[in-house]
């Protein structure tokens, strides 16, 4: 499970959804849905959106792998 800090790393900045999204170059909708978990980034993405803060891309994604019983 990909699991992210992006709204927390937004707040720091003081940056919209928006602005982070003309950052890198793709849709206020796109930023949502990452926020939400409900899509996944490629990874240029994410490195993009990453080096957009200046940060490791391990600061801002993290993946936890999830067990076959449903809990992580």
């Amino acid at each position: 499970m990909l699991s992210n800090r992006i709204a927390i790393c937004r707040a720091e900045k003081r940056w919209t959804q928006q602005k982070l999204a003309d950052e890198v170059g793709v849709s206020r909708q796109t930023i949502v849905a990452i926020e939400k978990n409900k899509y996944n980034p490629s990874l240029i993405l994410a490195f993009k959106i990453s080096h957009a803060f200046n940060k490791p891309l391990t600061s801002v994604f993290q993946y936890e792998e999830e067990t076959n019983d449903g809990n992580t």
